[in-house]
């Protein structure tokens, strides 16, 4: 049973400086014109960043091989080496690779931008119109919770979501606070399902 939504986290497509794209748009193009050369790395098969690759290349009909690695560690480091060239990753994960210059952000795969990096357009203005791959993260509980306890977990877990010290350390890992009623996090999952 959904309980809260806590939390949403960008995640930005980024390439090894290797990769001649500069852009989301030149990307498209590259792939286009050299079908199947760059792998891109995932966290696992059917994890969030291998279905957001899945969504780029359904949504831009182009095609990149892709790598799953037990782990988004190993698939980071993969990425950096430029043994795989491309990845979708938390933004604080990449981060300070971006900052170093050993990846190149594209695109952040939200709607909105992220307010620590404005300059880093939506993959959906860059590009790909109606593009968004967003990891979630929230609160639910057994079947047949009782209704009270359930009110109950949503109301502690919002007021330690409007915490200061916790907001702002959720923030720092890149991750955009959510919050609300359990009938909010349920319509969110309800439309994740298609």
């Amino acid at each position: 049973l959904p309980v809260v939504w806590v939390a949403s986290q960008p995640n930005i497509l980024v390439v090894h400086p290797d990769v001649p794209a500069k852009s989301v748009k030149e990307l498209i193009a590259y792939l286009k014109s050299q079908p199947g050369k760059l792998n891109y790395a995932s966290s696992g098969s059917g994890a969030a960043a291998h279905l957001a690759g899945e969504l780029f290349k359904s949504m831009t009909k182009t095609d990149m091989v892709h790598i799953p690695f037990k782990g988004a560690g190993p698939a980071l480091a993969e990425t950096l080496s430029g043994r795989t060239q491309v990845m979708f990753a938390t933004a604080l994960s990449v981060k300070a690779y971006i900052d170093a210059n050993r990846l190149r952000p594209l695109g952040v795969t939200t709607i909105k931008r992220m307010t620590t990096m404005p300059n880093l357009p939506t993959i959906a203005e860059a590009g790909v119109p109606g593009f968004e791959a967003t990891t979630w993260h929230g609160l639910v509980a057994v079947a047949g919770t009782p209704r009270p306890i359930l009110a109950r977990l949503n109301t502690e877990t919002n007021a330690v979501l409007k915490d200061p010290q916790v907001s702002k350390f959720l923030e720092s890992q890149g991750a955009i606070i959510e919050g609300g009623t359990p009938e909010k996090f349920a319509a969110h999952i309800k439309s994740e399902i298609p």
